[in-house]
């Protein structure tokens, strides 16, 4: 087992294993032609969006349209169609999300397949991980873990995207303090580097604390 990570905005991760190639998220809108030779270079045989935020799928229209197979979890699947536009970004302008995800574009729903907890991704369990958005998904394998937003990535160790920027934060802040109960011994998350257990522990210690 392989995981690269190459960071489009979003961390986006290309994951080998005898099973296949898998890559995840498929970054930022402004990094599309980088995301577009990814494609070309790794080949994967699907493309696996963690959840619908643009900074995640921003390039997922090109692979649709390169007929790669896009698996996302059934709940983000509007999202990414453009039938609802509820992205919260800027926090500050709420208002602004809207407009933000009508600008970018879209899926075809031909295009997506349901990607479930518990399925098998060419040797990836598919795990939910919700809070951030409702459908957010990860992946793990022999104690790796693809967290999507579920979990930050800084120097000073695990942190919460902001409150504002979580469909409910009070599930979120569950989610992380499950996966500090997982059996890991590495965290990727969406943003920022690699965590240990012990980090996100932490913050999951500091959450019951409050």
């Amino acid at each position: 087992m392989t995981v690269r990570v190459e960071r489009l905005y979003a961390n986006v991760f290309l994951l080998s294993t005898p099973g296949g190639r898998l890559m995840v998220d498929s970054g930022a809108l402004p990094y599309t032609p980088v995301f577009a030779r990814l494609l070309r270079t790794f080949a994967p045989d699907a493309v696996l969006l963690t959840h619908a935020h643009v900074d995640h799928a921003g390039g997922a229209f090109v692979a649709a349209r390169a007929g790669v197979p896009l698996l996302a979890h059934p709940l983000e699947h509007p999202a990414l169609t453009g039938q609802v536009h509820d992205l919260p970004y800027p926090a500050r302008r709420p208002e602004l999300g809207p407009l933000i995800s009508r600008l970018h574009p879209k899926v075809p729903a031909q295009a997506l397949r349901a990607a479930l907890p518990g399925q098998d991704l060419l040797g990836w369990e598919v795990v939910h991980l919700p809070g951030h958005t409702p459908g957010q998904i990860g992946v793990q394998r022999d104690g790796v873990l693809i967290a999507a937003d579920a979990v930050v990535g800084a120097p000073d160790g695990a942190h919460l995207p902001r409150a504002a920027y979580n469909h409910d934060h009070a599930q979120a802040l569950a989610t992380l303090e499950r996966m500090a109960d997982m059996d890991l011994r590495e965290i990727w998350p969406g943003h920022g580097g690699p965590l240990t257990p012990a980090q996100v522990r932490a913050r999951a210690e500091r959450v019951e604390g409050q």
